[in-house]
């Protein structure tokens, strides 16, 4: 059973750097199978489609970012800088998932939508509960700039603009 799960962490991980570099309307599950080691009937094993290999990715990039927020214990005058560093060592140390993460929501298919929409709805009512536990004033708007800034300090890696973040040199 621990092979198994092994290999199907083994193609989760081989299909963040497929997606990432080819986007989900040019990746294949026969791309990800050869980029994993595996025939294409295997990741169909354990995936019925690209759409439920694309969702896993993402679940699993999006819970990344998610229980890394949640670690973060800092003092309110303090937080929000302290997050935003813990964002940038995740672009630096999980980059292709980051990038999915931040590009995921303009991908047009239904389902990967709602998804994606479900996710990072989560992500924003934690930020949002976390900001007001902290008794930082308007925690939604605080949570929906930090989400933005996010956005932002993502679309300068991928254009490789860091003059769109001045201030971020570490991005």
């Amino acid at each position: 059973m621990a092979v198994r799960e092994d290999k199907k962490e083994i193609i989760i991980e081989n299909a963040v750097g497929v997606f990432a570099e080819k986007g989900y309307y040019k990746a294949t599950t026969a791309m990800v199978a050869m980029a994993a080691g595996v025939t294409q009937p295997y990741v169909f094993h354990f995936f019925k489609n690209k759409e439920e290999l694309f969702n896993a990715v993402i679940d699993r990039a999006f819970s990344r970012i998610y229980d890394t927020f949640a670690k973060v214990h800092a003092p309110a005058d303090q937080l929000i800088e302290t997050m935003g560093h813990a964002f940038e060592q995740i672009i630096q140390t999980h980059r292709d998932e980051v990038l999915m993460v931040m590009q995921a929501h303009a991908i047009s298919d239904p389902g990967i939508r709602e998804h994606v929409s479900g996710l990072f709805l989560k992500i924003f009512e934690s930020l949002t509960l976390k900001f007001e536990h902290a008794g930082i004033p308007n925690a939604k708007e605080t949570a929906s700039q930090f989400i933005g800034t996010g956005l932002l300090i993502t679309l300068a890696e991928v254009l490789k603009l860091p003059q769109l973040t001045p201030g971020n040199e570490n991005c």
